[in-house]
């Protein structure tokens, strides 16, 4: 199979970078190199540093308006593309085609919600504060911002950060995963032709070198970040010590709690996609079913009977409901649990681990290929509870009542995503006041708010004081300044000593 070079893009241009380095990029449902990716140096951070902060004064001096007209633009080419852009995601990622869809679908509504910047960006105004004295707000962009993304959701989660840094009047580096990266040069290649300048948006190919740099460069202002917990933290902590603005969202062990009142049937349909969709690499995905007294005796066979059922083939055919893993370092890992949950005396149901690739598909054989697990029985002490697995792997644990379903959910280190499924409006209104979740869904299984709520967990989920997008994206991307104003007739003569107040 041919394979192509994926690039930097720095300034305007495509740029192979100098490091020399690069590493391959594959199909995961077919285990072939597609591609290979340059990894980028220091040298060429701080090159893509440099072109952004001398596009930054025009490109912050020019009206919201006129900012605005380019993501228009940039709205109206990624409609326009939006599939070839969801085909490249399938191929180097390889979850399901129309799931690629929806991802590009969610990333767009992101960049609606930031064509609105010059409402968004409006200030307070207060007249005659005291005697002939003024003073308003108004809100500036930050300099130079920087985000790194992760594997999952090569354009979703890039286009949380970077339609509205931009519209707000940032200049932006994107630094992608290098399993997936060709997204991040289709985006570029859009953004360039709707009429935005060379140097206010730039990519940065590559692994844990070009992250260091962009946390240590000192133009960089703000970082925003999306992956695992122990790295959110440890950019956070680093990003922070460099005085820079940083927004690090972590891990996740989502629960979705099905009381005994709640529509068994849709409710399974729930836990099945949420578990499984996008092979469970997602960070919202349900990965714990808790099930509220004898609706566990209900629940399991119907999950079950689902699990063995699914349709795990090559995701650019039109029925599959699940593809194959991103790599196979991630297929290893997810086995490695799946072996765990075992040992540690969980009753495995569906093992994800007998599927065989040949059957996704022609020329699958060789993919990163893995079905739906199911376990049982599964206790707060076992690996697969704590933990994140990051794969189709969904645990079911037994509660005998909705306060230690609470409970039990309160207790875990993560605080990303939660769902009830129940009829009763007593029991979701409790169950949404009482957890202690970022994200709460009732009869909702991913609770992904919209493009103008934002995104976020608590706990170990989110390290950093905002979350990503919505008016929360706006408010990081930006710094509020007072100006306070008076003329020269109302000023009384003489010095004043004491504190101003109000007069």
């Amino acid at each position: 199979m041919t394979t192509h070079a994926i690039h930097h893009f720095i300034n305007g241009q495509r740029s192979e970078g100098t490091s020399g380095t690069s590493q391959d990029v594959f199909n995961p449902a077919t285990g072939q190199v597609t591609g290979r990716v340059a990894l980028a140096s220091a040298a060429d951070v701080d090159t893509a540093v440099q072109a952004a902060q001398a596009a930054f004064p025009a490109w912050a001096d020019t009206p919201p308006i006129r900012r605005a007209r380019v993501m228009f633009k940039f709205l109206e080419l990624l409609n326009t593309h939006k599939d070839a852009l969801a085909e490249a995601i399938t191929k180097e990622h390889g979850k399901v085609f129309t799931d690629a869809q929806g991802e590009v679908a969610r990333g767009i509504d992101i960049v609606e919600f930031a064509c609105g910047i010059p409402q968004l960006l409006k200030g307070d105004y207060t007249e005659q504060v005291s005697t002939g004295i003024d003073n308003w707000t108004v809100r500036q962009p930050l300099g130079v911002v920087a985000g790194i993304t992760p594997f999952n959701f090569p354009a979703m989660v890039p286009m949380w950060m970077f339609p509205i840094a931009i519209a707000a009047g940032n200049t932006f580096i994107l630094k992608p995963s290098p399993l997936d990266p060709s997204a991040s040069l289709m985006i570029a290649d859009l953004l360039q032709q709707a009429g935005l300048p060379d140097g206010v948006f730039n990519v940065v190919q590559g692994d844990k070198d070009s992250v260091e740099a962009l946390i240590d460069h000192p133009e960089v202002k703000a970082l925003s970040f999306v992956g695992s917990t122990p790295i959110a933290n440890l950019i956070y902590e680093r990003g922070a010590k460099h005085g820079k603005r940083v927004q690090a969202l972590g891990g996740a062990k989502n629960h979705m709690v099905v009381m005994p009142d709640a529509h068994l049937d849709k409710a399974v349909d729930a836990l099945i996609g949420a578990a499984y969709g996008s092979a469970g690499e997602r960070c919202m995905a349900i990965s714990v079913a808790v099930l509220v007294g004898d609706v566990a005796d209900k629940v399991v066979p119907m999950l079950t009977e689902r699990a063995q059922a699914l349709k795990v083939k090559d995701g650019m055919q039109l029925d599959a409901e699940m593809g194959p893993i991103v790599t196979r370092q991630a297929h290893q890992r997810i086995t490695g649990y799946i072996e765990k949950g075992v040992a540690e005396g969980a009753q495995l149901i569906v093992d994800g681990r007998e599927f065989d690739g040949a059957n996704a598909g022609e020329g699958c054989a060789e993919g990163f290929w893995m079905g739906g697990t199911l376990f049982d029985h599964v206790t707060p002490d076992m690996t697969i509870y704590k933990e994140e697995i990051f794969g189709p792997v969904l645990v079911c644990v037994r509660v005998p009542d909705v306060a230690t379903a609470i409970q039990l959910i309160n207790d875990h280190e993560f605080g990303n995503g939660v769902s009830c499924f129940t009829e009763s409006g007593s029991v979701a209104r409790e169950f949404g006041r009482r957890i202690q979740v970022g994200m709460v869904g009732i009869n909702v299984p991913i609770p992904v708010p919209m493009a103008w709520h934002g995104f976020g967990g608590w706990k170990r989920s989110l390290f950093g004081d905002t979350h990503a997008y919505g008016e929360e994206g706006v408010r990081f991307y930006t710094k509020q300044k007072s100006i306070m104003q008076r003329w020269s007739d109302s000023i009384d003569a003489g010095a004043e000593f004491v504190m101003p107040t109000a007069k």
